[in-house]
């Protein structure tokens, strides 16, 4: 048996936003992020339509980019004394996620992070608050998905925590807050929704209820994400429901090792984080020649390259068309093909080399590597990461 989650409601398209005129409740605190949202008008459109619904606003502003276990609890501790039946997260991923993190202490104070860190632990939620997700950049979908993603700064590891009772209920998908985003977030975040898509069309639990999602996102992103970039903005309105849909299909099927790499090389180095879209842009073409090594992946790999109109003869060479086309794709966005290239060479190559066996061996356990249709150990892993680093060819 499987199971298929998604929010009881999403409302999508220009003007969407306003739709929270129509939640019914008595208080609700507004989780965001550093000021975009304040800057650009869009919080105080959210209070406004909250205080029209006869809903009482509480603000919970400041989440950092990758939001640390000590925001989420700064943030729990406001629920708790101000006692919402609503919690609306609006901005990127990162205040999203805090939020859904915040959610679970909120409702139990006396749950551990730890218990939190263990897949599909979290217990019941909806005791005390609904829970409304409203995103503004076009890649994590976290306004559909049942992860958030949470740093250690102390452990210098990103976790990823799971579990089908962060589902939010309402998801708000309007493409007016995309418009706002910076060129290198739309890269970074496109690319992000590029991977969540591929890494569920080939994941051990894709079925028939997420190859749909995946495939179209696919095809969406291929076909408008360079505009995007370039400041199209209808390509940039059918970007942020193509990375909804991605969202949906990894929600289901899970993720693979792009995604256990990112998270635990992330925070790892004392350069500087790198931004999580831009590791899964880099790692992608790598891990699919890793994962392509077994039959079913490759065949799967070769159905994504033939659905967007790559030529191929053999599995083989689809699979290899479709790394030349990804490739080819982060170039066009100024992505660039290793972490020793990445912004101009923060991520020193001898703390690298000192930390990788230990990273290696987190990324072979991060909640994402189940899934990936490649088993791999923790010395491949390392050689892996390598050809990450240096951008060498993946020949094992």
């Amino acid at each position: 048996m499987a199971r298929f989650t998604l929010p009881r409601d999403l409302y999508h398209g220009k003007g969407a936003l306003e739709e929270l005129k129509n939640l019914k409740g008595n208080k609700a605190i507004v989780v965001v992020g550093g000021g975009s949202m304040k800057r650009f008008g869009f919080l105080d459109r959210v209070e406004a339509y909250l205080k029209e619904a006869g809903i009482e606003v509480k603000l919970f502003e400041g989440v950092e980019p990758d939001p640390s276990v000590e925001t989420v609890l700064k943030g729990a501790q406001m629920m708790r004394e101000f006692e919402p039946d609503w919690i609306v997260a609006i901005g990127g991923g990162s205040p999203i996620d805090a939020a859904k993190a915040m959610w679970a202490f909120y409702e139990y104070p006396d749950v551990t992070f730890e218990d939190l860190c263990i897949p599909f632990n979290f217990p019941s939620l909806r005791l005390k608050a609904k829970f409304c997700a409203i995103p503004s950049t076009s890649g994590t979908a976290t306004e559909v998905t049942a992860f958030c993603v949470i740093t250690d700064y102390q452990k210098g590891i990103k976790y990823p925590l799971a579990d089908f009772n962060i589902t939010p209920d309402v998801a708000i998908v309007d493409p007016d807050l995309a418009e706002t985003m910076p060129q290198q977030l739309t890269a970074y975040t496109g690319m992000d929704a590029l991977t969540h898509a591929v890494e569920a069309y080939v994941s051990t639990l894709h079925c028939d209820y997420t190859d749909p999602l995946a495939l179209h996102a696919i095809k969406m992103i291929h076909n408008d994400l360079i505009k995007s970039y370039h400041g199209d903005l209808d390509a940039r309105a059918r970007m942020h429901n193509a990375q909804c849909l991605a969202g949906m299909a990894f929600s289901n099927a899970l993720l693979g090792i792009v995604h256990s790499m990112a998270h635990k090389t992330g925070a790892a180095y004392s350069g500087g984080h790198i931004v999580h879209g831009c590791a899964n842009a880099m790692y992608l073409p790598k891990v699919i020649k890793f994962n392509a090594k077994v039959s079913e992946a490759a065949t799967r790999y070769a159905e994504i390259a033939r659905f967007i109109g790559l030529e191929g003869n053999t599995d083989e060479e689809l699979v290899d068309a479709l790394i030349a086309e990804i490739r080819s794709m982060n170039e066009k966005l100024s992505i660039p093909t290793c972490i020793k290239e990445y912004e101009g060479g923060i991520i020193d190559e001898a703390e690298f080399n000192d930390k990788l066996a230990s990273v290696a061996e987190l990324a072979v356990g991060d909640a994402c590597t189940g899934s990936n249709p490649r088993p791999i150990t923790p010395a491949e892993m390392e050689k892996l990461l390598i050809c990450c680093y240096y951008d060498k060819e993946v020949d094992f």
